[in-house]
This record gives structure tokens, C-alpha cells and sequence, in this order.
């Protein structure tokens, strides 16, 4: 690590990203002898109430569109340049959607510091039926950095009213893990880092197509006994999954907050449970219920079950994780929901 003070940048502006540069420009202040006192925040631009988004953050120090009532710290700055935001930086924080990732390394690529370091907080995976590309795996080849990878049970409003969690940050460098543990770390944000890198990314993917099968159950009124069975279920598959195709999983990354703790809190609530909830009780398909509940965007859980089954497809392995095989089957070729108790 470079003996100069580490500038951090916090690369996504929404929700999340919100909830998170709250954290780490409050973080930075507690060790000014380590982190530089600004972090610069990359915001998208867009337009609100005929004013720049950026302007608004930084003369309100609040994200009124997508984190509206919480105050940010004086020392984040919105940016809506990539490059200018990451110029020089030393620390990357990684927390946007993860169809703009690519886009965004290949800009910010030559722009930040020799010896930076980078963090995903990115919940998915590249996954396509040759392999499987983790999001950290993909901003390290692009940026020629490290990257490491923090997930856990993070409802960003919640975590933004400081409200108790935990989370998991897997790193393969212990000094790099010290300085990601400062930077996020807080008596409400309750951080433990572990080097299973790829388990923290591979939980905050696939507990999302358990969460379908949750919801699921929720909208049959199969009650809490089956939605615990399905959780189980679901862990044990992830956990399967893990160790069937990455070697260096450990099981021990799936009771981190990642892993269980994780799967319970997008089992309970979040839109994937949601929306499938609906799709029992509504029956309309997945795409009219994104466009009238998610104001269009894309359901992680039901994208990650199909890209999984034509993983598993392509190595003639679907049948050995029926719980995924299930959930797919439900979504996309017209099994009856019911399917969701009787064929796993």
C-alpha cells in the first residue's frame, strides 16, 4: 500500500450506492491519516425537477431522487464524469447496475492510481453456458487491479437509516481487507471480511431464484413451514452450485451474512419474492408485472434462473438441482406454481 493518503471514489449513485457513499465518506473522516477527506461519488447525470441531479446532491448533501431523506456527509461529492470522478483514485467502490460495468471500466480504464484497489457490491454474475465471470473478477481484468466483494443482508433504506446488519467482504488480500474493514465498518454496518471472494458473489446472485420459488409459495398461501423448506432447499443448492463449480468455495462463506442471513431477508421481502408473488396471484406474465411494479427494470431472479439453467443444461446437470430446475420451469415453460413443493 502507498504510504500517501488513499483517495477513495464510490463509482453508482442510486439506492444502494446512496446508502453506501453515506458509510464511506463518514468512515474516511474517522481515519484522516489514512483517506483522503473527499470522496468523490460518480453520479449519472440526469435531470430532476429541471435542475441537474449533481447540483441538487451537492447544494442539498442529499440524493433526493433515489435516497430522499437522508442527509449525506458534506465531504461526498457528486460527479457526473466517470473519469474525472475516478482521476487518481486509489480506493474503488463498485455499486451500480451491473449491465454498465464493462462500459465504465473500459472509461475509467488508465485513469486511476497505479496501486488502486477495487470493491463490488454488485449482486449477480456474467453468466453464459461456456462459463461463469464474476463481476470483481471482470473489473480486476479490465482495470489490471485487485478487486474484492462485499454482500449480506443490506436493505439499502435500512442500512441508510442505520438501522442493524451485518455483511461479508471477501478479499484475497489481508491488507487490502484492513483498509475495506475502516472503510466500512460502523456500529450499525457490522463488517466481517473472509478470502472467499467468489462464495460473498455467487450467494448474492443465486439466493435471488430461491427468492422466486418464495414467492411463489407466498402466492399459493403454502404459509411459513414451506417457505422455511424452501430456503433450505435453496441454500443447499447455492452451496451445491458453489462447490460443483468453483473449487475454493467454502461452506463455512454460505452461514456468513452473505449467504443465510441474505437469502432470509430476499426471501421475506424484496422484489423478487414480490414479484412473484404476484405472478401466482395475478397471473400476468413476468414482463407486464416488471413493467407495472419495477417501472420496467429487469427482475434479477428470474434473469440468474435462466441464465443457470442454460448453464446446467449445457453440462447436462439441471435434474441435480431441482429447487433452480423448478423455479425456471415455473417462470418460463408454464409448469403450475404448484410445481414449486411437488417436483423438489
Amino acid at each position: 500500500m502507498s504510504s500517501t493518503k488513499q483517495r477513495v471514489c464510490v463509482i453508482g449513485s442510486g439506492n444502494w450506492g446512496s446508502a453506501v457513499g453515506k458509510i464511506v465518506a463518514q468512515n474516511v473522516q474517522n481515519f484522516p491519516d489514512l483517506f483522503e477527506q473527499e470522496v468523490r461519488q460518480w453520479v449519472f447525470e440526469e435531470d430532476y425537477n429541471g435542475e441537474k441531479l449533481t447540483e441538487v446532491i451537492n447544494r442539498e448533501h442529499e440524493n433526493v431522487k433515489y435516497l430522499k431523506g437522508i442527509k449525506l456527509p458534506h465531504n461526498i461529492v457528486a460527479v457526473p464524469d466517470v473519469v474525472e470522478a475516478s482521476k487518481g483514485a486509489n480506493v474503488l467502490v463498485f455499486v451500480l447496475p451491473h449491465q454498465f460495468v464493462r462500459g465504465v471500466c473500459e472509461k475509467m480504464k488508465g485513469h486511476v492510481a497505479h496501486d488502486a484497489r477495487a470493491i463490488s457490491l454488485i449482486k449477480g454474475l456474467d453468466i453464459l453456458p461456456e462459463g461463469i465471470t464474476l463481476f470483481s473478477e471482470e473489473i480486476g481484468r479490465i482495470l489490471d487491479i485487485n478487486c474484492a466483494a462485499l454482500s449480506g443482508a443490506n436493505i439499502a433504506d435500512e442500512v441508510a437509516q442505520e438501522k442493524f446488519c451485518e455483511t461479508t467482504i471477501g478479499c484475497r488480500s489481508v491488507e487490502d481487507g484492513e483498509t475495506f474493514f475502516k472503510l466500512f465498518h460502523t456500529p450499525y454496518f457490522r463488517v466481517n471480511v473472509v478470502r472467499d471472494y467468489v462464495g460473498v458473489e455467487l450467494c448474492g446472485a443465486l439466493k435471488n431464484v430461491v427468492a422466486v420459488g418464495a414467492g411463489l409459495s407466498d402466492g399459493l398461501k403454502y404459509g411459513s413451514n414451506t417457505k422455511a423448506a424452501i430456503i433450505r432447499r435453496g441454500l443447499m443448492e447455492m452451496r451445491k452450485f458453489g462447490k460443483t463449480f468453483f473449487g475454493g468455495v467454502e461452506s463455512e462463506t454460505f452461514f456468513e451474512s452473505c449467504g443465510v442471513a441474505d437469502l432470509i431477508t430476499t426471501c421475506s421481502g424484496g422484489r423478487n419474492r414480490k414479484v412473484a408473488e404476484a405472478f401466482v396471484t395475478s397471473g400476468k406474465p413476468i414482463d407486464v408485472l416488471e413493467q407495472e411494479m419495477l417501472n420496467g427494470q429487469k427482475l434479477q431472479g428470474t434473469l440468474t434462473a435462466a441464465e443457470v439453467h442454460e448453464f446446467l443444461t449445457a453440462r447436462k446437470m439441471v435434474d441435480e438441482f431441482p429447487l433452480f430446475n423448478t423455479v425456471y420451469r415455473v417462470i418460463y415453460e408454464g409448469a403450475h406454481p404448484e410445481s414449486i413443493v411437488r417436483d423438489i
